[in-house]
């Protein structure tokens, strides 16, 4: 089992908390007044966490909103989904975070982000998060919030806490090739590395991680992503699955699902919060990649970025009625 057991602790995830508003036509960015719709839950921790816990794992949330509307649908859906709140901070002068995102015709999206000038960027180590961290199992941890010099400390420090008491942790990169000229935030991306247990890349990230061009061989990427001490690598492969590859050499691929794409927001990182709790509760890999696919495609079929994000037995029902790709 290469991740702790979910009997030692919840998952927690740290990091931005944000209401996503939509626009409901295509087109070119936000130039003109154009009709929108929300807000609907978000940030991809808070997304990641919630579907940990929709699909039956023990998860913790550590994140700041503010003392606002934004702030109490964050926190009411995450409560619905079995997530503890207890390490979220309600900050009593700044808003919740935003995010107003709008789709181009080519499928490309426009994001307009107050992000770290709200709550989630005075997010601040506190008593009640010291006690969540101190109980958790399991850390996740989002690559493009390594760059944050607010967030990072606290990724560190959770990390080490976590692994410390025997647990684990994993990490979805989500790397820019922007950020390899960054020599600080290069050296906190191998710094995390080097407590990762679980890497969760997509096919690019995978060879961005391995520090190899992107036309290298995959196994030779995956055999320097495991020399550091990786143990596990579940790639998302988007249309064409995802594959792990595992203990003494083992290599699993499942197909994807044949689905209509509404709105792909989310999509990984629900694939990442069902990989992660079904290992967490004992699934073999194959069982897990089933999951995490489903768990992405169905979030895809719906609009807003965890709207979709299902529970075991919706998750079962849509495994049971949805064709796979070839």
């Amino acid at each position: 089992m290469t991740l702790a057991p979910d009997s030692l602790g919840p998952t927690i995830c740290v990091g931005e908390i944000l209401a996503e508003i939509v626009a409901t036509t295509v087109g070119d960015g936000f130039s003109e007044p154009i009709p929108l719709i929300g807000p609907y839950p978000s940030g991809a921790p808070a997304i990641f966490i919630a579907q940990c816990g929709r699909i039956g794992g023990a998860a913790a949330m550590i994140g700041a909103v503010g003392d606002d509307e934004f702030g109490r649908v964050n926190l009411a859906r995450l409560k619905r989904e079995g997530v503890d709140v207890t390490g979220v901070i309600t900050d009593p002068e700044l808003p919740t975070g935003t995010a107003f995102v709008r789709y181009r015709p080519d499928g490309s999206r426009d994001f307009v982000f107050n992000m770290w000038t709200s709550a989630a960027g005075g997010l601040v180590w506190t008593k009640a998060i010291d006690a969540v961290v101190s109980r958790a199992g399991h850390l996740h941890v989002m690559g493009t919030l390594l760059g944050n010099p607010v967030i990072w400390p606290m990724i560190e420090r959770a990390a080490q806490m976590i692994k410390a008491r025997g647990g684990t942790v994993s990490l979805d990169p989500n790397m820019r090739k922007e950020l390899q000229t960054d020599a600080e935030t290069g050296a906190r991306m191998s710094t995390m590395m080097a407590m990762t247990d679980l890497l969760l890349p997509s096919d690019d990230e995978l060879y961005i991680a391995a520090e190899m061009q992107a036309d290298s061989d995959e196994e030779q990427a995956i055999e320097r992503l495991f020399s550091i001490g990786i143990s596990e690598i579940a790639v998302k492969r988007g249309a064409q699955g995802s594959t792990t590859y595992g203990p003494a050499d083992t290599v699993t691929h499942v197909p994807a699902f044949a689905v209509k794409e509404i709105d792909p927001t989310g999509a990984g990182d629900c694939f990442g919060g069902a990989y992660v709790a079904t290992r967490r509760l004992g699934m073999s890999i194959d069982q897990a990649l089933i999951y995490a696919n489903a768990a992405g495609a169905r979030n895809v079929t719906v609009l807003g970025p965890m709207e979709g994000a299902g529970t075991r037995d919706e998750l079962d029902a849509f495994i049971a009625e949805t064709e796979r790709r070839a």
